[in-house]
């Protein structure tokens, strides 16, 4: 059974219901069985809420999962992540730290743009990221985050992929291999493209398959969601995350 702690100062609505706790949430400070969170300097964690989803970034890999809200009351569960390697031993430490807390959280506390979400030995602070309005589509210039296969979200290789959509009709994108080019038309609420002919090369392993995914979501029609600078493509089963580059 959920214990459920009214925090005081918090802001509530009648019947003991805390407010919406969607948005995105940035992490300032917090405890793991009484111990501090390694927080880094310029590293992100991130707290995305949005209704039954949860997410956001551990600092270096992105996590997603679902989340339940009864009045005070929160339940994290079901937590996936990508698998990229921390290179630095610090961020390592920091999203371990936090990864194990998040699950341990039951309960929520927000006041205003502060959010408080405690737990047995757990205690996570954050601030509301304010809300970037959606980018537009084309003339934006688009960096490559994840790649999606049904229900997995892998991180990428390479360095700077991108893609990038021009009123003219034309497009250009990378894939960590080669670079390609093509127009594109919508239609029937999803665009098409047609790739200029180009070389078949090789690439080594991890590289192939990304520039395999990512040539196979461009060459069918595909659906187009933008949610403030994140900009998904989606293919059947497959997909593809790129990030505003603004």
């Amino acid at each position: 059974m959920i214990m459920m702690l009214l925090l005081s100062g918090c802001s509530l609505l009648p019947g003991g219901t805390t407010t919406s706790l969607d948005g995105e949430w940035l992490l300032q400070a917090g405890t793991n069985e009484g111990v501090a969170i390694p927080m880094v300097a310029g590293s992100a964690v991130t707290f995305q809420v949005d209704g039954a989803q949860v997410g956001g970034s551990a600092a270096c890999n992105s996590y997603g999962g679902k989340i339940e809200v009864s009045g005070s009351s929160i339940v994290v569960s079901e937590l996936i992540q990508t698998e990229m390697a921390c290179l630095d031993n610090r961020l390592m430490a920091l999203e371990s730290a936090y990864l194990d807390a998040l699950p341990r959280v039951t309960t929520a506390a927000r006041s205003g743009s502060s959010l408080l979400l405690t737990g047995p030995q757990v205690e996570l602070r954050f601030t509301l990221i304010p809300q970037v309005a959606n980018a537009n589509l084309v003339g934006t210039p688009w960096i490559l985050e994840s790649l999606i296969r049904g229900d997995v979200v892998s991180s990428t290789v390479g360095e700077r992929v991108t893609l990038q959509l021009s009123g003219d009709g034309r497009l250009a994108a990378s894939t960590g291999c080669r670079n390609v080019t093509g127009s594109y038309t919508v239609a029937g609420g999803q665009l098409q493209v047609t790739l200029d002919a180009y070389d078949t090369i090789g690439c080594a392993a991890e590289l192939g398959d990304q520039d395999s995914h990512i040539l196979d979501v461009l060459s069918h029609g595909f659906g187009v969601s933008i949610d403030g600078d994140r900009l998904a493509l989606t293919a059947g089963d497959k997909g593809i995350g790129y990030r505003a580059d603004r």
